[in-house]
């Protein structure tokens, strides 16, 4: 299965950085970059990449992040 991993650039070398979260939908990961790079004043450029990664996190009806137990 596969998911979606939010990364940002937040300095002058141009790379990319992620975490763990994964979602299950692009919308979702678009929604909790974004959020993110609201409250980082540093964050220079955002993007969501497909993970093979199995999905780890969600966002509930309140827009807040939840996490999921992933299975072996």
């Amino acid at each position: 299965m596969k998911s979606w991993k939010p990364e940002v650039i937040a300095d002058s070398s141009g790379k990319w950085f992620g975490n763990d979260l994964r979602f299950s939908t692009k919308a979702d990961a678009e929604i909790y970059v974004a959020e993110l790079a609201h409250r980082w004043t540093a964050v220079l450029d955002t993007r969501v990449v497909e993970s093979d990664d199995p999905v780890n996190r969600k966002l509930n009806e309140e827009g807040e992040l939840v996490r999921l137990e992933v299975q072996p």
